[in-house]
């Protein structure tokens, strides 16, 4: 006997619909920057009125939100789809690498995910646990290869972010920045010690 499933297809409406908001956001922010986002401006892009968007998302904030979920899982992806190799210096370059290129591809969402670009704006404990995750893959990674105390994480995760943020807002075009990680990761290397330092 075949087992029939029913369809929830007011449940795919409204997904569809709060993917739909959500990306004409992304194409808002990338356009008028992340503190110039309205609910009116994207109630006009997707052709709905503004009171309509409140039955998908409570408020601005809860757009930015799942805008937050949205690119942490994104990148969470990325790193699980990652080609690591099997040394510590292959692996930290794949994870260097990986996160200077995603910060670089989208300045909107690099702003949302990785700096405090909107002042009155702070992720809720629901939406924070998707960078949470993040940070698990790569503190996962990391220690796979050695990287285990505390201070060489941050140490770590300071020069990552030195690297993205120079690329950024100094060469968004070009690979200024990202040509340092494989130079960046054997000065880590050099720093933390033998474990770390075969090739």
């Amino acid at each position: 006997m075949i087992e029939e499933t029913t369809r929830d297809r007011r449940a795919e409406r409204r997904d569809a619909t709060r993917a739909e908001i959500l990306d004409a956001a992304w194409q808002l922010a990338r356009t008028n920057g992340l503190g110039g986002l309205s609910l009116g401006d994207i109630a006009r892009r997707i052709g709905m009125k503004t009171p309509s968007l409140y039955w998908y998302f409570e408020s601005k904030h809860a757009v930015y939100d799942a805008m937050f979920v949205q690119g942490n899982e994104l990148l969470l992806d990325r790193l699980r789809s990652a080609r690591w190799g099997t040394t510590p210096r292959s692996v930290l370059r794949a994870v260097a690498r990986t996160f200077v290129e995603f910060s670089v591809e989208d300045l909107a969402r690099y702003q949302l995910l990785f700096q405090r670009s909107l002042p009155d704006f702070e992720p809720s404990p629901e939406a924070y646990a998707a960078a949470v995750s993040v940070m698990e893959q790569m503190r996962a990674r990391l220690a796979g290869v050695g990287v285990t105390r505390p201070a060489q994480f941050d140490m770590w995760t300071a020069l990552v972010a030195g690297l993205a943020s120079q690329q950024t807002a100094n060469d968004p075009d070009g690979d200024r920045w990202l040509r340092l990680v494989d130079p960046m990761v054997d000065m880590f290397l050099a720093t933390i010690g033998p474990r770390g330092g075969s090739t």
